[in-house]
């Protein structure tokens, strides 16, 4: 009986113990919108209600600002906000179109002034374009470049060449068997050494070669990507892992709105040139057919939403080889030049 009261009473600290314990959350997918509210002479605000709200979403959530006068919303998903202020005697501060970047700590700075509850005054520059809340080094790659930009093999993670210090990886060039999808050297450092996440999950594939296999388990396609940051120096403790860069992918969430979008990229022999050397056979066979589609939308408006891609990929090629074989004479022994043992020196 003792010992079992021990038991019971061990347990009943732990559970004590771990309820007390605030959740801590690795903010890889979402960002962070934090602030100060003034007034008109500088002074800070406490106490004023400052509502954040999702342009494409709607959705919205509420802080009330400290005795600094200071706010901070946290895990916020990527994309376009508004931010407003108020409190009772001055007219409603609002920033508009506050962009929350993956893993960013955005700023926005709100000014109150004297005047009805009803105006509403727009705060223009309130959001800084420059992150002072972080030491991190990197480079943030739109949704809209990963779609725009040319990308050989709809990879991505090519893009990450546009960040400083980064470079194709000397292995990732030969043939298509050797070729490593998502291989680039980050100040230096080996390829393997760089840390792929996927909307906070970890998307390393964890491989004992350097050929012929992706660095990542799951390429997402471009069409399905929000955005991408390709973190380089001072990384926060929160990614781990890493000796060369991260790059941290948002997936893309559904909206307010529905919304769809199909595309395909075909090549085929017919399309392509024979070059200057053409074979006598004709040119190779190439059929190569890349093809998908995206799909979003609300499920309740304002509370839950849905988005999903496909993408699939068929191809049928021929490859022109060259061997080289003995010639009649050669079989026959029949070689032109005397040929010595390497071993006796003899002829």
């Amino acid at each position: 009986m003792p010992i079992r009261h021990r038991l019971t009473s061990a347990l009943f600290v732990c559970v004590l113990l771990f309820a007390g314990v605030p959740a801590v959350y690795a903010q890889f997918d979402s960002a962070t919108i934090l602030g100060t509210v003034r007034d008109n002479t500088g002074a800070v605000v406490p106490g004023a209600t400052v509502t954040l709200t999702g342009i494409e979403t709607g959705i919205s959530s509420t802080k009330v600002t400290d005795e600094n006068g200071a706010f901070e919303f946290t895990t916020v998903r990527i994309g376009r906000y508004r931010v407003a202020a108020e409190l009772a005697g001055f007219s409603v501060a609002l920033a508009d179109n506050v962009q929350a970047t993956v893993g960013a700590r955005q700023r926005v700075e709100l000014q109150l002034t004297p005047g009805n509850v009803t105006e509403t005054v727009e705060v223009v520059g309130a959001a800084s374009r420059l992150e002072t809340d972080s030491s991190e080094r990197g480079q943030v790659i739109t949704g809209q470049q990963v779609v725009q930009l040319p990308l050989n093999g709809r990879e991505y993670s090519s893009l990450a060449l546009l960040s400083p210090g980064v470079r194709l990886s000397a292995l990732n060039t030969g043939s298509a068997s050797t070729v490593r999808e998502g291989s680039f050297n980050i100040n230096g450092l080996r390829s393997t050494f760089n840390n792929f996440l996927l909307d906070g999950i970890d998307n390393n594939a964890y491989g004992t070669s350097n050929q012929g296999f992706s660095n990542q388990v799951m390429q997402p396609s471009p069409d399905a990507v929000a955005e991408f940051r390709v973190v380089t120096n001072n990384m926060s403790a929160e990614y781990g892992r890493s000796a060369g860069g991260t790059i941290n992918v948002a997936y893309r969430s559904g909206t307010n709105r529905f919304s769809g979008a199909a595309w395909e990229f075909f090549r085929d022999t017919d399309l392509n040139a024979t070059g200057f050397f053409k074979p006598a056979a004709g040119k190779p066979t190439l059929s190569r057919d890349q093809f998908g589609g995206t799909f979003g939308g609300p499920i309740v408006k304002n509370r839950a939403f849905v988005f999903g891609d496909v993408e699939a990929f068929r191809q049928t090629r021929q490859n022109v080889a060259f061997q080289t074989i003995p010639t009649l004479l050669q079989r026959q022994g029949i070689l032109g030049i005397d040929v010595r043992n390497p071993v006796t020196g003899q002829v």
